[in-house]
């Protein structure tokens, strides 16, 4: 499972670093979330074999592809945890939603396979707490009667840098648990009340796949592609549900994009039957007046291109494509906001 692991975050990194000379000569960086890696990862690979054009994306974390666009060292960030619009008008940023997605609970039990176990918010809340320490524990096999659940220690593997994920994560548990609110709350990174940290959503993967009785929380892509055991989720209105792209697409149908300032959304524990309560959108951020516009203008047209060219790769991936319309006003906000110095568009879009 390690190596499998490891080969193919080094086989993504390695078609990621291949563009490295053209994306240099254009100076087309980007950091941050690393829960759209494997799509962003896909789509560059991609758009230089149609364009020629490389796009050097590092995934860090959320927390630090802010910083880096705050800072002006990338073309663009990108991040899991949206920017309130304060903060994007003191740093003088555009921000928009690129792709959606699901994060999944996933844990490491011998005998156990995706979808054997059934968890809610407030016990898996109580898990990351610490309060629930064996798997054998009343709160969960009252969830899963009739499962064989071990006797075993529950090691907790959690993020260790700056994360959307976990600001996603730790939402929904904050809107789950009172407990956790006033313990420990929401924000990309938290003080954890114990457990194993890891440095990005790889990092979670490859330590729930060789840690037994363990459990995490990882975009789904990763679980999915690393054969990790995922577990079922009850949600908002009181339904057992699997992490499926319908379960995601159910989360997101009610969000209000265009009345959302900076299209500022928060996906979790959304309500509907059908809804997984642990759906999130991620977001790229861009300066409105980028000191290198002949940067910006080609990091534009690779998500113009990826808008036009990219749902059927993101729908492989189990991502979810933005809608058309939103596609739309994304377009007309980049069109009108980020400008150069002789105040025209960086990028014309959609044409």
């Amino acid at each position: 499972m390690t190596l499998k692991i490891i080969a193919r975050t080094a086989l993504i990194a390695a078609t990621l670093a291949s563009t490295a000379t053209v994306a240099l000569a254009a100076n087309i960086s980007g950091a941050g979330a690393t829960f759209p890696f494997p799509i962003y990862a896909k789509w560059a690979d991609t758009y230089k074999k149609t364009t020629g054009t490389g796009i050097n994306y590092q995934s860090i974390g959320s927390g630090g592809g802010i910083k880096q666009i705050k800072a002006a060292t990338v073309t663009f960030g990108a991040t899991d945890a949206p920017l309130k619009e304060k903060e994007l008008q003191e740093a003088g940023l555009e921000q928009w939603p690129m792709v959606m997605g699901g994060i999944v609970p996933v844990v490491n039990l011998d005998g156990i396979k995706s979808g054997d176990i059934t968890l809610d918010g407030a016990t898996l809340a109580q898990i990351f707490l610490g309060t629930i320490k064996s798997w054998n524990d009343p709160a969960i096999a009252k969830l899963n009667p009739g499962a064989k659940l071990p006797d075993q220690a529950i090691a907790v593997v959690h993020r260790s840098d700056g994360s959307g994920t976990t600001f996603n994560f730790t939402n929904y548990l904050s809107k789950v648990s009172p407990d956790w609110k006033a313990k420990v709350g929401e924000n990309t990174a938290v003080e954890w009340p114990g457990g194993i940290g890891a440095k990005g959503n790889e990092g979670v993967a490859n330590n729930v796949a060789n840690t037994k009785g363990s459990v995490g929380y990882v975009e789904y892509a990763y679980a999915k592609q690393n054969n990790l055991t995922f577990t079922k989720m009850i949600n908002k209105d009181g339904k057992t549900v699997s992490p499926t792209v319908p379960a995601f697409q159910a989360a997101a149908a009610s969000a209000d994009w265009a009345n959302a300032p900076g299209f500022y959304q928060i996906l979790t524990d959304e309500p509907g039957a059908e809804s997984w309560p642990l759906t999130a959108a991620t977001f790229i951020l861009m300066h409105k007046q980028p000191k290198d516009a002949a940067a910006s203008g080609e990091a534009l047209k690779f998500f113009d291109w990826a808008f036009t060219n990219g749902a059927k790769d993101a729908e492989a991936l189990d991502y979810i494509p933005m809608p058309d319309k939103v596609v739309t006003l994304i377009r007309k906000a980049i069109e009108t906001d980020i400008k150069g110095a002789d105040g025209k568009p960086v990028m014309p879009m959609g044409k």
